[in-house]
């Protein structure tokens, strides 16, 4: 397997690091940027083949694929002044950072491919969206749970953009414990419940025979309770609300 290195260690990188070193199998060599200082150490404490270098410019020199997983805003602060050969495979996973911009930063004729890692990839239980398809990234992603190349980059923008619902996701569940809780609800049991109602969610999307609208009819009775918040607490008007917030989101990404 390739050497690899990630330069920004956050909870991205981690989830990376933990789902490539996890398990039975020939582990990588990873090497990781001193960013994330105390993240580092304690995976390259865990993780016999993980080791923390002076600099991102070690990372660089010691791998053959290099992950760059910083902060959209520090980019050019950890990355101006990088000399990259051009042998090199870089993945860039920085969110509205297209590749264009990424090769002139690096002012290297390297392969650029972007990702879209998410968490559960510590998991191998996430599909990584990339653009360009590469023989090299798009195993290493099979690896931790799958991967979809797209034709472009209008197209993985859209995907970055589907993204960004995410923590959305978990304020809802929180607003649905401390709602439970304001009934008199014991705050854990709301939030045992509600994590394990929601877990149940998660397995029935595995079933891809049926489509989303197809298992929200699966579980909604007509006339009862799951109807009725749908309808009238994610109706049209919250529905294209939503859909507003994406594109906007969309045409900042873009």
């Amino acid at each position: 397997m390739k050497r690899i290195g990630i330069i920004g260690v956050g909870e991205i990188g981690r989830a990376l690091v933990t789902g490539l070193c996890d398990g039975d199998e020939k582990t990588p060599e990873v090497f990781l940027s001193p960013r994330g200082a105390r993240t580092a150490a304690e995976l390259s404490a865990r993780y016999e083949g993980v080791r923390v270098c002076a600099d991102n410019q070690e990372v660089v020199d010691h791998s053959d694929v290099v992950i760059v997983a910083v902060r959209r805003q520090d980019r050019y602060e950890a990355l101006n002044g990088l000399r990259v050969d051009d042998d090199k495979i870089v993945v860039n996973v920085m969110a509205g950072v297209a590749n264009d911009e990424l090769r002139r930063i690096l002012a290297t004729g390297a392969s650029l491919v972007r990702a879209i890692p998410l968490p559960a990839v510590r998991e191998r239980r996430a599909v990584t969206v990339t653009y360009p398809a590469h023989p090299v990234v798009g195993p290493l992603f099979e690896r931790l749970g799958g991967v979809l190349p797209v034709a472009d980059e209008a197209a993985f923008d859209v995907f970055s953009a589907l993204t960004g619902t995410l923590t959305t996701h978990y304020s809802y569940l929180a607003t649905l414990t401390s709602w439970a809780a304001g009934q008199g609800i014991a705050s854990g049991d709301a939030d045992r419940y509600v994590r394990g109602l929601f877990q149940g969610v998660g397995r029935a999307l595995s079933d891809e025979t049926r489509s989303l609208d197809r298992l929200a009819a699966d579980h909604e009775t007509p006339n009862g309770n799951n109807e009725r918040i749908r309808t009238t607490w994610f109706d049209p008007a919250n529905s294209e609300a939503l859909r507003k917030a994406l594109d906007a989101l969309l045409a900042d990404l873009r």
